[in-house]
């Protein structure tokens, strides 16, 4: 079982880590390895404290680009969990909630009386000091949006200080230090821990059936956003997407139960917002839109994502920034810069001719949104026959697996061939019965190309026979799935 969030709050997280300083004491992270995790480890030693931390995904060694970026920071990594690794002048130690209840560092600090803090926690202390906060949360697109809103705020000279859930090449990584106005950051709805943040700004993108290990049902979700928006407080703002009935009904009701002070509307479907996009199109699988804010059209965007989907994600980032004062000018000139997120459809290169994208992509309606706009990007063969769609793909938990099963057979019908990885159990043991075998054999039950690999190695030859010129490959998935894009396309250090 996983460790859950702790509630602490900022005022007893703040006076912990007064303590810690004063002392000289030190802090460790458990599951450094994370993207958040790393980042909040790298603020922490910025701020002054001696750090070090441990994670799996460092047991083959230290030379990953996360790893290079925490020893960098002058922190101490470990590749396994053991009680010996905590420091004898440990005074905190910071934790993400997919470690298990049994892990031996947890437990050692347990035994010794160290605080401990879940990571949702410990960045709701950070953020206190800022007086503007906006936080986006959403099933899909959060990491996209809040690059978004970094890109914008910082060709708006605003100095943000931003923590994403994945890294942003222009801030050189997952966070960036800036001034102590605006903190932008991604909020995390897993095991609700965004409701240990404190925005004066919540963005809403989206919301549906997901964490299933986690939330029951649609009705806990909504509540659990009706919480999120109600946290912006009596001068606070919950920027909401008028095209999805979950997180409306959730603004609407922090709206009339005073959790928050007003509610900004943004659609990509025509509904009557206040940020709207009118003519949505594509242009070379790229879309294009006229902006209207507040009545008012603001100009052409052309965006440089791929993907209908970013449209979304695009008129939350003007709603957010809007509400902030940006300018339109620096609003469309942030946009126009924005040229996406590590892993989400990112080009790795080529393959025979054949294109190469790595995406994060692991519900089912971000398959489809993935694979819609990937479709558009293939070509034609050299001998003029069409081109092809390949997807690898590498399920992710086995409650997720099991319980959106029905939706994992059709999510992959814009793909002319499908290869499944093993699912990746990340926090789980119990398989709950499901296979990638079997589901690769339940689709091919339904007329389509599906096979089972079984190692990133075969997945990666499976691609390189299949591709030629005019072919595009995407390959997917949250767990370990981007070594078949690093088999395939090699980065250079």
């Amino acid at each position: 079982m996983a460790v859950p969030n702790t509630h602490e709050g900022p005022a007893r997280i703040g006076a912990v880590m007064d303590g810690v300083r004063s002392r000289g004491g030190s802090v460790y992270c458990i599951g450094i390895g994370g993207v958040m995790m790393a980042s909040l480890a790298i603020l922490t030693a910025r701020a002054g404290f001696p750090v070090s931390g441990s994670d799996r995904a460092f047991a083959g060694g230290c030379d990953s680009p996360t790893a290079q970026r925490l020893t960098a920071a002058g922190i101490r990594l470990f590749g396994d969990h053991a009680a010996a690794h905590l420091p004898p002048d440990c005074g905190a130690v910071i934790y993400t909630v997919a470690i298990a209840e049994d892990n031996p560092e947890y437990r050692a600090a347990a035994e010794r009386g160290i605080p401990r803090f879940s990571r949702a926690d410990y960045i709701g202390w950070l953020m206190t000091g800022y007086s503007r906060r906006v936080g986006v949360a959403g099933m899909h697109g959060k990491s996209t949006c809040t690059s978004m809103c970094a890109q914008v705020f910082l060709d708006a000279a605003a100095d943000p200080t931003v923590l994403i859930g994945a890294d942003y090449p222009p801030i050189g990584g997952a966070f960036r230090l800036g001034g102590r106005e605006m903190f932008l950051f991604e909020a995390c709805e897993y095991m609700d821990s965004f409701l240990d943040f404190r925005p004066t700004v919540a963005v809403l993108l989206n919301a549906e059936l997901e964490h299933v290990d986690y939330f029951r049902d649609l009705a806990q979700i909504e509540d659990s956003f009706f919480r999120f928006a109600s946290l912006t407080g009596r001068d606070g703002v919950t920027v909401c997407n008028a095209d999805d009935a979950c997180v409306s009904r959730a603004a609407a009701r922090a709206l009339a139960a005073g959790g928050t002070e007003r509610v900004v509307t943004f659609s990509a479907q025509g509904t009557a917002a206040d940020v709207c996009a009118h003519g949505v199109q594509l242009e070379r699988g790229l879309p294009t839109f006229t902006l209207v804010v507040d009545g008012e059209a603001w100009g052409e965007v052309c965006l440089r994502v791929p993907g209908i989907h970013q449209v979304c994600d695009a008129l939350a980032a003007v709603a957010a920034a809007w509400v902030c004062g940006l300018a339109r000018a620096d609003i469309l000139r942030g946009l126009a810069d924005f040229t996406g997120v590590a892993r989400r459809m990112e080009f790795r290169g080529k393959v025979r001719g054949g294109l190469v994208f790595d995406d994060y992509g692991h519900h089912p309606t971000e398959i489809r949104a993935t694979l819609a706009g990937a479709a558009v990007l293939v070509g034609t063969h050299p001998d003029g026959t069409p081109g092809r769609l390949l997807c690898v793909f590498q399920p992710h938990t086995y409650s997720r697996t099991a319980r959106l099963y029905d939706d994992f057979r059709t999510a992959f019908d814009a793909a002319d061939r499908l290869i499944l990885l093993d699912v990746y159990a990340a926090r789980e043991t119990d398989t709950q019965d499901v296979s990638s075998a079997g589901l690769a054999e339940d689709i091919r039950a339904r007329g389509r190309d599906a096979q089972y690999a079984p190692s990133p190695a075969d997945a990666a030859a499976a691609v390189q026979a299949f591709l030629c010129p005019g072919d595009v490959a995407v390959i997917m998935g949250a767990g370990d799935v981007t070594r078949v894009s690093d088999l395939l396309c090699p980065r250079t250090k």
